[in-house]
């Protein structure tokens, strides 16, 4: 390749530096159905275990579902990401690095290893994906703790959600390889983190709300 020719990646900016980039190997329908196909076992799993947990409202199994799903891809996904700064370059399809190849088509500043993209999916990766884990346990075992968690944990993706969004929008927006990878990736792919992690704040601010109205009005009758 002469000097100042563009890298032969599929990736936006075109002059984008990856030396010793190799193509994805695995078809996009075999990522993505693979990532799908996992997902739904680890959903079915847990929705049938936490059936057998007694007095378990079927919101709380749900979300136990969420908690496990969304533990998984953080500790498990982005944890190889962060952990694998030359994924880009691997030649063993290995399907880990396989995802970031497709997945920096709708974000290429994964594959350039952005300092502000490392930085959001190493604390998603090392205290939520944990954390996410541990909210499971804590509805399972109804654990006084578990909407003050549960709060804590969504608030932190929203806020790593956001800051992703914003830098991105700061430095210009354009690291989509064409319109469809943005819309399935970036924005699709991330819509889950915004959507379900509000409706997990806004049920858990109630629930905290009542229980401290609750407790007041016991004081109150107390005096």
């Amino acid at each position: 390749m002469e000097e100042g020719a563009p890298q032969s990646h599929p990736y936006v900016p075109r002059d984008l530096k990856l030396p010793g980039y190799v193509p994805v190997v695995l078809s996009q329908s075999t990522i993505v159905g693979v990532y799908g196909l996992s997902s739904l076992l680890v959903v079915s799993v847990i929705w049938i275990i936490s059936g057998r947990f007694p007095k378990t409202s079927k919101i709380d199994r749900l979300l136990m579902c969420w908690w496990a799903f969304t533990g998984l891809t953080h500790a498990i996904l982005e944890g190889y990401f962060v952990f694998s700064p030359e994924f880009y370059k691997d030649k063993t399809a290995c399907y880990l690095a396989e995802v970031w190849k497709e997945y920096s088509k709708g974000d290429s500043r994964y594959a350039a290893r952005d300092a502000g993209v490392i930085a959001v999916e190493g604390i998603t990766a090392v205290l939520e994906g944990p954390a996410s884990l541990l909210a499971l346990y804590t509805i399972a075992t109804k654990k006084s703790y578990s909407y003050i968690l549960q709060l804590t944990i969504s608030l932190g993706q929203l806020y790593g959600t956001a800051v992703y969004f914003i830098t991105s929008y700061l430095d210009g927006d354009n690291f989509a390889a064409s319109a469809y990878y943005y819309y399935a990736y970036y924005v699709f792919a991330n819509a889950f983190w915004v959507v379900i992690p509000s409706l997990i704040v806004i049920r858990c601010w109630k629930k905290i709300c009542a229980a401290f109205q609750v407790q007041g009005q016991q004081k109150t009758k107390v005096r």
